[in-house]
């Protein structure tokens, strides 16, 4: 079996804020670098033979940060586990986007990357590294949406629950498909 452990990224500013972030390249802040070392003393615990980062220097830095408490080296950086496009509404509170576009905001297009798209280019991500890594643990760090998405199609008795920020989800690929191991998990941040 194949095990692919999906993990946001840690908090930043604009998290804290309720701010959009999507394909803004957002840092860290200082809780989130927290919540990353926290997230790579719990890994250093765990087996685990690759790690992979979405391109956006929020995830980068959290998957450094883990590599380097596991002694291991991030594989590669991706852009096809970067965040969704968010459009229009990057950069705004949730008030904000109410004083814009009124209380129906969510059912306006504002530009921003279809769900449908970035399910598409989860679930390659998925099995490109099911066929690259075969029988492996490969962990992934991405972000809220894009791990969201994934699990509520793989999973739909989850629906879409809000993923906190350095969250684990382990999945396993067998014969039969996909199995959740671990969903939406912060057990090191209770430390």
């Amino acid at each position: 079996m194949t095990i692919i452990g999906l993990v946001r990224h840690g908090i930043t500013d604009w998290n804290q804020e309720g701010r959009m972030q999507g394909r803004n390249d957002i840092p860290l802040n200082e809780e989130g670098r927290k919540q990353a070392h926290l997230l790579g003393k719990r890994m250093s615990g765990e087996a685990w033979d690759y790690i992979y980062s979405s391109d956006m220097q929020r995830a980068k830095e959290t998957a450094d940060i883990i590599a380097e408490y596991m002694d291991m080296r991030v594989e590669g950086y991706d852009s096809s586990m970067a965040e969704r496009s968010f459009g229009q509404i990057e950069g705004t509170t949730e008030q904000e986007r109410i004083e814009r576009w009124g209380e129906a905001w969510r059912d306006l297009d504002h530009g921003g990357e279809p769900r449908e798209d970035v399910v598409k280019r989860g679930l390659a991500l998925l099995d490109q590294l099911h066929a690259r890594h075969p029988g492996k643990r490969i962990l992934v760090v991405s972000h809220g949406a894009v791990i969201g998405s994934l699990m509520e199609t793989l999973f739909p008795e989850f629906g879409y629950l809000g993923l906190k920020n350095t969250c684990v989800n382990v999945l396993g690929k067998s014969d039969s498909g996909w199995e959740c191991l671990l969903h939406n998990c912060v057990k090191h941040l209770d430390i």
